[in-house]
């Protein structure tokens, strides 16, 4: 599985400022589980996952 995981910095108008947050687009729901592992292996305070319907 390939997946495109990006890392934004939230509430702020600054390069590298802010609160990184992971953001990860799917094609499908995920299980929950394996979203979670995602998560902590980002390491991130934040971590979305975007699925459109």
């Amino acid at each position: 599985m390939n997946l495109t995981i990006y890392q934004v910095d939230a509430f702020t108008n600054h390069l590298f400022g802010g609160n990184p947050a992971a953001v990860i687009p799917l094609k499908e729901w995920l299980d929950d589980m394996l979203m979670q592992q995602l998560a902590l292996e980002n390491n991130l305070s934040e971590t979305v996952f975007l699925f459109h319907q």
